[in-house]
């Protein structure tokens, strides 16, 4: 596996010429002779090499066995992370194209020995003197998962184990020939800024809660001539979480890798839409599937799910690598996307487009120190569709909270409109009654639902700049279980529009609901578990209780012949 260069890393482009020179790299008395930008086939053996010749598996039946790649693995990942290669002039060397590399594939597709096979080739192989390889991941114990499997591979291998001193007690394994080591860090970016990383292996990044430990990490490699971060997860949970938004800038990549030419990604999701349950949609998500993953535990896993829907989410998002929300969500995603309809440019567009058509109201007024929301049904929307639009209204207090816990959409959403912060510790009320009442003055807002919990104070206030009818709304099952329903039944037949409301798609995307003992018929919405402090459902309550007046009034409607019951 001995590999060796023919053209030294300092050497330059030719005198007299601007092309850089052949790019030298030899393996086994192969030479790559491309110039520039190119796929180095001695480079991308010498990686598949290390791993199929010195490393070895480390768990069942496969344990001690050389650690021979997958063909997804060796051609569709580690051949071209590591063949393919640049010529930098700062370095007057051919370094690696790619700095950051995203790994999505579902549970159990042998994403920690591909990430410890990494690490010891960055460590021992890369031929850098003084390497920091750091193991990354949302708490000691989850980066130590990957470290466990590297430092068993150190062991199974005479020639690693020969070169190598594990610390185990530290998480720690040291090649002292180069002054180079490989050691565990947890999410804790303040501890974090003084590293130099030549490599880092992130593990299951759906798990930060921010981007604090990515970006130390990230910053930290400058120096480095060709440095390598890996990141390996499955998808997660929280669609205002760091992992997604950075999975979503993977997409865009992927579809135009000119956006982001040092960045690589490999994704493998199940589409949302397709048939969760049959068999030839799995190995979308499962590359390892009828190789190392056995097919039997996913079919136990399938039949569970679908006896029992309260865990069909968790099949979708571990075994379909699908984006998912929380245990028991409420809306198919999938389906409320359908219903997007004409977009919104910005938050007051759909005002001035639907200015003096009929609308119903529903207002959630929240505690001093949380989300409120007002909502907007107006059925003769745009695009022959009914449309519905929100306020939200947030006191400044509340921002740095929640930005903190959705990687700072709160404030984009805030800067563009979405949101409306009030200055201060606690809502300012009269800014909300004051942007109701100007609801009121461009739409014919026919009613309007309320939570009770607002109580008299809050519609006496309303009432006194508008003329609105206001009804309370019991926040019970047998108060929002119409509304739920009616708004659900508008979903799936796709005859109502959000028309991509940021703020809004967050609340679906969070809502859960409840049925009474016995009772599946019934329902209302409820907050996720108090672990996710940062996720808000406003939004749903009141476009229900929007719904809910609209068809209330439509039913007196009809009853009277005709004629609109104020």
């Amino acid at each position: 596996m001995a590999a060796r260069r023919t053209t030294p890393p300092g050497s330059s482009p030719d005198a007299g010429t601007d092309e850089p020179p052949a790019c030298g790299f030899t393996l086994d008395d192969l030479t790559c002779t491309e110039h520039g930008e190119h796929f180095c086939r001695p480079r991308a053996n010498h990686a598949i090499a290390f791993a199929q010749e010195l490393c070895r598996h480390t768990k069942d039946r496969w344990a001690r066995r050389p650690f021979i790649l997958a063909e997804w693995q060796r051609e569709d990942i580690v051949g071209p992370v590591f063949g393919e290669v640049v010529w930098d002039e700062e370095w007057e060397s051919y370094v690696r194209r790619y700095r950051i590399v995203w790994i999505e594939v579902a549970r159990k597709n042998g994403k920690s020995e591909l990430l410890a096979f990494i690490a010891l080739y960055l460590l021992v192989a890369d031929g850098v003197e003084g390497a920091e390889i750091y193991g990354c991941a949302m708490d000691r114990g989850q980066a130590a998962k990957v470290f466990d499997v590297a430092a068993r591979m150190v062991k199974l291998s005479p020639v690693l184990s020969a070169r190598l001193a594990v610390k185990d007690h530290i998480k720690r394994i040291i090649d002292e020939r180069t002054g180079s080591y490989y050691e565990v860090v947890a999410a804790d970016a303040a501890g974090n800024l003084g590293h130099n990383p030549h490599g880092v292996v992130f593990d299951e990044v759906l798990t930060q809660r921010n981007a604090s430990l990515w970006d130390a990490m990230r910053t930290g490699m400058g120096t480095r001539a060709q440095p390598l971060m890996v990141a390996a997860t499955t998808a997660g949970d929280d669609p205002a979480s760091f992992a997604r938004s950075e999975h979503d800038e993977c997409l865009r990549i992927t579809d135009d890798p000119e956006r982001a030419r040092h960045r690589f990604a490999y994704i493998r999701n199940v589409p949302e839409d397709a048939d969760p349950w049959d068999e030839t949609n799995w190995p979308l998500a499962n590359p390892a599937l009828g190789d190392f993953l056995s097919i039997k535990a996913l079919r136990e896993e399938a039949q569970e799910a679908k006896n029992d829907p309260s865990k069909e989410n968790a099949f979708r998002q571990y075994r379909l690598n699908q984006w998912v929300q929380q245990a028991h969500r409420w809306m198919p995603m999938h389906l409320y996307r359908q219903c997007t309809g004409t977009v919104a440019p910005a938050a007051d567009w759909l005002r001035a487009e639907l200015a003096g058509r009929r609308a119903y109201g529903g207002l959630d007024l929240a505690a001093k120190l949380d989300l409120t929301a007002w909502a907007l049904v107006v059925p003769d929307g745009l695009d022959g569709q009914a449309s519905m639009l929100w306020r939200f209204w947030l006191p400044e207090a509340a921002v740095t909270f929640l930005d903190q816990r959705t990687n700072g959409r709160i404030s984009q959403w805030a800067d563009g409109g979405w949101i409306t912060v009030t200055p201060g510790d606690v809502i300012d009320y009269d800014v909300i009654y004051a942007d109701i009442a100007a609801d009121c003055n461009t739409f014919r807002v026919m009613a309007a639902g309320y939570d009770e919990w607002s109580g008299e104070p809050a519609r006496q206030a309303i009432q006194k700049r508008t003329r609105l009818d206001l009804s309370p709304i019991p926040q019970t099952f047998r108060g929002m279980t119409y509304g739920m329903t009616e708004l659900m039944a508008l979903t799936r037949s796709r005859t109502w529009h959000h028309h991509g409301n940021p703020v809004a798609e967050w609340a679906f995307d969070a809502v859960e609901v409840r049925h009474p003992p016995g009772d599946a018929d019934q329902l209302r919405p409820d907050k996720p578990d108090r672990a996710a402090v940062g996720k808000r459902i406003d939004a749903v309550p009141t476009a229900a209780m929007a719904v809910t007046r609209w068809r209330e009034l439509a039913a007196k409607h009809a009853r009277h012949g005709g004629m609109i019951i104020r």
